[in-house]
């Protein structure tokens, strides 16, 4: 089974998920969040899931991401499932 894309409901509107041919590109409300490529090393994908994850979640007061740990390692895997990583 092969997953090309996937939409989550998140704080501010829908946040797509679409595979490329290098990985998967993240949008929300028509404009890029990021892209995720397949070769990137764990930091830099887990970076980029931090921006993802405040696009679904939203931000506490302290303009830290609404969301815990486990949350935001949820969101990285359905990245992963996606972009094929």
């Amino acid at each position: 089974m092969l997953i090309t894309g996937m939409t989550i409901r998140g704080e501010g509107g829908e946040v797509e998920i679409a595979r490329t041919d290098d990985g998967a590109l993240i949008t929300a409300g028509g404009r890029v969040i990021c892209e995720v490529g397949r070769r990137e090393s764990d930091e830099a994908r887990f970076a980029k899931v931090q921006k993802v994850a405040l696009a679904i979640y939203g931000a506490d007061r302290m303009h830290r991401i609404n969301a815990t740990n486990s949350m935001i390692h949820d969101v990285r895997l359905e990245i992963e499932r996606v972009a094929g990583c």
